[in-house]
């Protein structure tokens, strides 16, 4: 039976995009700590395989599994009250999940998957979840973001990508996007014992990269990302760190790479820019987001 440490004891902490990769093995690192670790998965099966291996090797068994698919701003609420109607506290939320679409596809409520899923499913989630992280402080948003922030491009008029989809340059401006709401974030949490923060988890080979691939050229693309690629549990590292490490305990408002926080692009400090994608994010969800 593995041993399990005690430092993150009495902890809830729900992880999204967590049956594979960067968030199970996240999953796993906190489970290991002791913490009572919420699993937020699209596929019931791989979402079961995944809870099981990480209760098997961890040896906790405070492991849970809530089903939703995030490009579904209605299964994003319905994540939330089924995650309400079992706890009362959230004390770590990482926003693991992402996409990296080959073609631009629309969401059911039609808007681009790529900005639905990297930006607006953790702007909308962690929106339902914030009086519950409050009443839990201390508490931590941890989003994960990407290098590919540093393309730098931003266009408020065109946020769901219909004047074009040049792929990586869709993928980046959903990155800073993040990036940017976790900056107005944390100017909104502070005084609250509440902390956010962002991260870069290095190239990391998982399965990101394949949605929207045929099956058929699956294989040959698992096989190219997985050349260059940090193994998903060094990809990890640095949100398990953010999650838990007392070091980072009143630190909110920064990017990380490798747990070492370091300086995004100019564009990314820019309190106005902030403040525009915050509103209109904040139409796209329809919640009038976080007023806080």
């Amino acid at each position: 039976m593995p041993t399990i440490d005690s430092s993150m004891q009495g902890k809830i902490c729900m992880i999204t995009g967590a049956n594979s990769g960067i968030g199970k093995e996240t999953a796993l690192g906190l489970a290991r700590m002791g913490a009572s670790v919420v699993m937020v998965c699209r596929d019931r099966a791989r979402g079961e395989a995944a809870q099981n291996e990480v209760k098997l090797k961890s040896g906790n068994n405070k492991v849970d599994l809530l089903l939703a698919d995030l490009s579904s701003q209605q299964s994003i609420r319905q994540l939330v009250e089924d995650f309400q109607s079992r706890y009362s506290q959230l004390h770590v939320l990482v926003n693991n999940a992402g996409v990296y679409m080959l073609t631009r596809r629309e969401t059911v409520d039609g808007l681009e998957m790529t900005f639905a899923v990297n930006t607006l499913a953790p702007f909308l989630l962690t929106d339902l979840l914030l009086d519950t992280l409050k009443a839990s402080a201390p508490a931590r948003i941890i989003n994960v973001s990407s290098a590919a922030h540093e393309q730098g491009y931003l266009n408020l008029d065109d946020l769901q990508s219909r004047q074009g989809f040049p792929l990586m340059r869709a993928y980046g401006q959903s990155k800073l996007a993040l990036l940017m709401l976790t900056y107005a974030l944390a100017r909104r949490l502070e005084g609250t014992g509440v902390t956010a923060n962002a991260l870069h988890p290095g190239f990391v080979a998982t399965n990101i990269g394949q949605s929207g691939v045929p099956a058929f050229l699956r294989p040959l693309v698992r096989l190219i990302l997985a050349i260059p690629g940090l193994s998903p549990e060094e990809g990890a590292k640095t949100s398990i760190y953010l999650a838990s490490s007392p070091d980072v305990a009143d630190i909110s408002g920064r990017y990380f790479v490798k747990s070492i926080p370091v300086r995004s692009i100019p564009i990314s400090y820019d309190e106005a820019l902030q403040e525009k994608l915050w509103e209109a994010c904040a139409r796209l969800v329809k919640s009038g987001a976080m007023s806080c």
